[in-house]
């Protein structure tokens, strides 16, 4: 048993080595995944900023935890696009000729979004306290913060990794991004849902974006969660249970 654990965790180390020298020497998915979301922060904050009223004094604040959304939302496209390249190139076919773990090829591409995201979560929040963004939270709400992101961008990265073993073309394979990078516009990411129309506000307060940014922002502020955490916790979840099963079946029936 220690020696099959052994043989996996070394195959998955391979792996996840490979797709991060792959985002490494990808600028434009640096400049995608980091750049445009900071310059999104600057536009709403330095331009709009001061047109939204928020019951807040500094948006920055209000503002940072869709910007965090926003930003996974796009970086996951990118493991979508990569597992489409391997899949066309038959890069699987290559490794499952090998003595390696075969569930090692998904994982890492997993793994590899997992790690990118929480680097660009990082740079955007260094760039946010330059902005002026400050936080009264303690370490256990930070670690709050982080699981709910790592959740987050875990439930997103098996959607896409459906994405990439499913899709007929490189455009086919990240445009499941595209409604996903919208949704945070239609929540309480940018201003209060009190100030939407009925029906605009009924769906915005009940898709998942909303409380997620709820709860990550009462954590930031050491306020009270309530009950956005665990309706939070049960969206992240709940996706990243159905995508991982509908991703590993799709996935063992293609290879």
């Amino acid at each position: 048993m220690e020696t099959v654990k052994k043989h996996f965790l070394n195959d998955l180390g391979v792996m996840l080595g490979r797709s991060m020298r792959h985002i490494s020497r990808s600028m434009d998915t640096i400049v995608t995944v980091c750049i445009t979301p900071i310059a999104m922060m600057l536009l709403f904050v330095y331009v709009f900023g001061g047109a939204i009223q928020t019951g807040t004094d500094n948006y920055v604040n209000y503002l940072l935890p869709g910007i965090l959304l926003i930003a996974i939302a796009s970086g996951i496209s990118y493991t979508a696009f990569r597992l489409f390249t391997d899949v066309q190139r038959g890069i699987f076919e290559r490794f499952h000729s090998m003595p390696i773990s075969r569930s090692t090829l998904l994982w890492g591409h997993v793994l590899t979004s997992l790690v990118s995201n929480a680097i660009s979560v990082v740079v955007i929040i260094l760039v946010a306290l330059i902005m002026g963004f400050r936080s009264s939270a303690g370490i256990l709400d930070w670690l709050a913060v982080a699981g709910i992101l790592m959740l987050f961008t875990l439930a997103l990265t098996w959607v896409a990794a459906i994405a990439g073993l499913l899709a007929k073309s490189v455009d086919g394979a990240s445009a499941f991004s595209y409604p996903i990078i919208f949704l945070p516009f239609i929540s309480s990411a940018f201003v209060p849902t009190e100030s939407m129309p009925s029906v605009v506000r009924a769906f915005a307060e009940n898709q998942p974006v909303t409380s997620i940014v709820e709860a990550i922002r009462a954590l930031l502020s050491n306020q009270p969660v309530g009950n956005d955490l665990w309706i939070a916790l049960a969206w992240c979840v709940g996706i990243l249970f159905v995508a991982y099963f509908f991703a590993m079946r799709v996935y063992k029936k293609r290879f």
